[in-house]
């Protein structure tokens, strides 16, 4: 007589599958070229920026572009012209929700806890609008990130909860990121080839 795997044991493969998923699709992104990354990126400002041009300016919070990231400081300058106010999120401690920092193109930035730039000046304000970067992503809009679970535990804290922005490129697509219970659906998600909001 066989017995059903236990939880732990569907946790531990799924973790695996994961880990395998995150390895691959950064691969991907990290092998394209400069000439192949300015193109996409072009083509996701783009999508982007009329996706946006549909909310009332308010705060967005977005990332400093890490491992081949899509770079959207220059769409968030833009935005900032027409009255927008911008911020990036803060890892202040291992395992808490983050924190966000206003942000400026002429900003003074240090470097946070995973190498990541953020502002050096400790001005806090709430975003309203949260773009997320994307490892990989499915059907459903669940994203898979670098693993730490930050953008979860901080959305799970978040009253109300910010409009969530996934942004990346099509090589991340797949059918599916084998999501966890604490794993929180994206609105929408932009890549090069449009705007997905399921």
């Amino acid at each position: 007589m066989t017995t059903a795997p236990s939880s732990a044991e569907h946790t531990a493969e799924s973790s695996a599958v994961r880990t395998a998923l995150r390895n691959e699709k950064l691969a991907a992104r990290m092998a394209l070229d400069a000439t192949r990354h300015t193109t996409l990126g072009a083509q996701v400002a783009i999508h982007l920026d009329a996706l946006l041009a549909t909310h009332p300016p308010q705060t967005l919070a977005f990332c400093a572009p890490i491992h081949n990231e899509f770079d959207a400081r220059p769409l968030v300058a833009k935005l900032i012209a027409q009255g927008w106010h911008a911020a990036m999120p803060v890892v202040e401690a291992p395992a808490t929700p983050m924190r966000f920092r206003r942000w400026q193109p002429d900003a003074a930035m240090t470097e946070g806890p995973y190498g990541i730039p953020i502002p050096a000046k400790p001005d806090y304000i709430q975003p309203t609008l949260l773009l997320l970067p994307l490892v990989a992503f499915d059907a459903r809009a669940y994203r898979l990130g670098y693993g730490g679970g930050y953008f979860d535990r901080t959305l799970a804290t978040m009253v109300p909860r910010p409009l969530t922005v996934g942004i990346g490129f099509e090589l991340s697509r797949t059918d599916t990121i084998h999501p966890l219970d604490h794993d929180i659906a994206l609105d929408c998600i932009v890549t090069e080839a449009g705007v997905f909001c399921p």
